[in-house]
């Protein structure tokens, strides 16, 4: 089939085949997976995948991986190469490093990789991108943590448009980002400020916003990316719990956080949504994206020190009863089906 033939495989028609959104779209709930670093190496690369299929079979649309280097409080190393493993070992749903830190990486390169893994996985794959923030990420990979934000800047639309097939330069003759031009890759930015929802939106990309600030300042980024003429997704994270989750692992896990974020207690209370009661967990959770005028939402479960029976069964629970509720809430339409 050649590259510019106008039945070139569209990411839409592969989700809706499969029943599933395409990554990141309006309306869908995903899950982040972390690895087990408890575990050698091999066992944690085969945990995550069994996590990402019991998420996917039981009703999250999609599986989203992040970067820090080092075994940094559970991430990965290689997101991209772990949404990889997930898709091939997966029938439906989706799967997206998100976020890769981009200025740890050369622009082309990275388009390139997600262009070849979406001709493998057409309409199942998504990037999103970070400037990052962790000391060590930018020490292993020798790259100068005060260029990383101007980097960023110059990049993140660069990135955008070679997905979509644009402004290839010397990559023109690639097959994957030319098939792109017919089927784009969903990006988004990770936005923690007004003027990062800005520059998404100047960019054509969504946003991904992080998990532990409040509503009130999230609404700040959503609203400035909307009158910027956003027209990507708007992703809030959250962290969802069935039951009574420790909260010495919450605390100990924001105390990581805050070790590197700009500002003493930059981000304010605990959001983490837990109550015995799925339609509870399923309001709170509604209630949130109302209020930060997001369109997906992106759940996480583990903590280091969680065993993995524990995530397992949390995966499961949240998709079998708090995924349909919230879908049947914020998006009855789509949740009803053909």
């Amino acid at each position: 089939m050649p590259i510019d033939d106008p039945e070139w495989p569209d990411g839409r028609a592969v989700a809706a085949s499969t029943g599933f959104s395409r990554p990141f779209e309006a309306g869908s709930v995903s899950i982040r997976l972390y690895p087990h670093n408890e575990l050698r190496s091999e066992a944690v690369v085969g945990e995550l995948c069994a996590q990402a299929r019991l998420a996917l079979q039981h009703g999250f649309d999609g599986v989203m991986t992040s970067e820090h280097h080092g075994g940094f409080a559970g991430y990965l190393a290689q997101p991209l190469q772990m949404a990889s493993f997930v898709l091939e070992e997966s029938t439906a749903g989706w799967a997206a490093a998100a976020p890769l830190l981009l200025p740890l990486r050369s622009t082309a390169l990275v388009a390139e990789e997600v262009a070849w893994l979406q001709a493998r996985h057409p309409g199942r794959v998504g990037v999103g991108v970070a400037a990052g923030a962790l000391p060590l990420d930018f020490e292993v990979a020798g790259v100068s943590q005060p260029d990383a934000v101007k980097s960023f800047k110059a990049e993140l639309p660069r990135l955008a448009a070679m997905l979509r097939g644009e402004d290839l330069g010397q990559l023109e003759g690639d097959p994957a980002l030319l098939a792109c031009r017919n089927a784009p890759v969903p990006v988004l930015s990770a936005a923690v400020s007004v003027a990062a929802a800005v520059r998404a939106a100047g960019c054509g990309v969504g946003i991904l916003m992080e998990g532990m600030s409040a509503p009130e300042r999230l609404a700040r980024l959503t609203g400035a990316f909307d009158e910027a003429g956003g027209t990507g997704s708007k992703v809030l994270i959250r962290r969802a719990w069935l039951g009574q989750v420790r909260s010495g692992l919450v605390e100990d896990q924001r105390a990581v956080y805050e070790s590197y974020a700009t500002g003493a207690g930059a981000f304010g209370a605990d959001q983490t949504v837990a109550a015995d009661d799925p339609g509870e967990v399923a309001e709170r959770l509604v209630e949130a994206m109302v209020e930060v005028g997001a369109d997906a939402l992106n759940l996480r479960v583990q903590l280091p020190g969680m065993a993995s029976d524990q995530v397992r069964q949390q995966i499961e629970r949240l998709a079998s009863t708090v995924v349909p509720l919230v879908k049947q809430a914020l998006w009855p339409a789509e949740a009803a089906g053909p």
